[in-house]
């Protein structure tokens, strides 16, 4: 394999990276009380040191009581959880890499109960959940405001605390996917609606982070087609209605696409090879993300190619080549070998360790 072009540089506005590799955002739940520890900040350093050159956090709760699931899953609010970040910043930097916050509210993805804040109810455009059952009311308009001004406002703590970007969790399921889902999403004010209509809430969102940060701080937006459970949704069934979602969000200020796929070389639709951050890159012009499966070989793609982990990264840059895509992130590869990189770029594939359920259950 010929790796060189994965590892040329990138720019786009100031972001400026060593190579084409993004470590994905994963949600590890190793961050006791809501605060990335020392054991966080190593764990990232690890991957910067073994050749990432731009991380995404796992997903990080926005100031709401009801933002996320579980209580070791990291704040981005309060002095002793920017103080933690602050810290996993310092240790990338230090190790020549570069990082961004993935900014998140789970919405109506919570059952009433969980921690922490067991008494906050989920949140949603229209209190149903990704079933569609009605669990609480629709988000207010008080409510809507207040969730925009805290996305806004972690947005402002990123940039304060050395971060080279953000990125808004707008995919699988979450809050602003939930705003963008006509299952979800049964508004009849100007937040519902079609599907141009259903990207108003997180318009909104991107344009107060915009302001919270200037013109220059990178902005990336994940988006996806499918829901956490159901895998076969579809926002955008057509290139043409992917146009009309795509552009409002575009124009607010979107710097980066990523574009969560399952399996990277499925095309979007049919007619074209193209998978969605090739169709992204198409209609906006904007620089895209791809990821799904990559480094993965076939026991942990479903069975549904027989590739090993050279025919999956053959398969990859045959698309990089033709320029369908700017970035690559790779995921569960790197929980289990944070050399993964390096060893691509040196032809060293016999040595990546493989991935592993097992390796999710520590913070190595």
């Amino acid at each position: 394999m010929n790796t060189d072009l994965l590892f040329t540089p990138f720019q786009a506005g100031s972001l400026s990276l060593n190579n084409r590799i993004v470590m994905a955002p994963m949600t590890r739940v190793f961050s006791p009380e809501g605060v990335a520890g020392s054991d966080v900040a190593a764990y990232y350093r690890r991957r910067a040191e073994g050749g990432v050159g731009l991380i995404i956090t796992e997903g990080t709760a926005i100031n709401h009581p009801s933002a996320v699931s579980h209580q070791n899953i990291p704040n981005f609010h309060g002095e002793a959880a920017l103080a933690g970040w602050a810290n996993v910043v310092a240790e990338v930097h230090a190790a020549g890499g570069k990082i961004i916050p993935q900014l998140w509210h789970v919405g109506m993805a919570r059952t009433i109960g969980e921690l922490p804040n067991a008494e906050a109810l989920p949140i949603g455009p229209s209190g149903l959940n990704l079933a569609g059952e009605q669990v609480s009311e629709p988000m207010t308009q008080q409510e809507i405001d207040g969730i925009v001004a805290a996305f806004a406002q972690a947005a402002a703590d990123a940039k304060r605390i050395g971060f080279d970007g953000i990125e808004l969790h707008g995919a699988h399921g979450y809050l602003i996917d939930q705003f963008f889902w006509e299952k979800t999403n049964k508004r009849t004010d100007e937040y519902g609606g079609d599907l141009e209509a259903r990207t108003t809430f997180a318009v909104e969102v991107i344009d107060a982070c915009r302001r919270a940060v200037g013109p220059d701080f990178p902005i990336v937006l994940r988006f996806s087609q499918w829901k956490s459970g159901d895998y076969s949704a579809k926002l955008a069934r057509t290139p043409e209605e992917l146009a009309r979602f795509l552009t409002p969000l575009s124009n607010a200020g979107v710097d980066i696409f990523h574009c969560s796929t399952r399996r990277f070389w499925l095309p979007e639709f049919e007619g074209s090879e193209l998978n969605l951050a090739g169709w992204t890159k198409k209609i906006t012009g904007k620089p895209t993300i791809t990821v799904g499966s990559v480094g993965l070989n076939s026991e942990f793609t479903g069975g549904v190619t027989e590739q090993n982990e050279e025919d999956n990264i053959d398969r990859l840059l045959e698309r990089l080549e033709k320029a369908e895509f700017d970035l690559v992130a790779v995921g569960r590869a790197l929980i289990s070998d944070p050399a993964w990189p390096a060893k691509v770029q040196s032809g060293r594939t016999d040595e990546i360790i493989p991935f592993t359920s097992e390796a999710t259950r520590t913070l190595s």
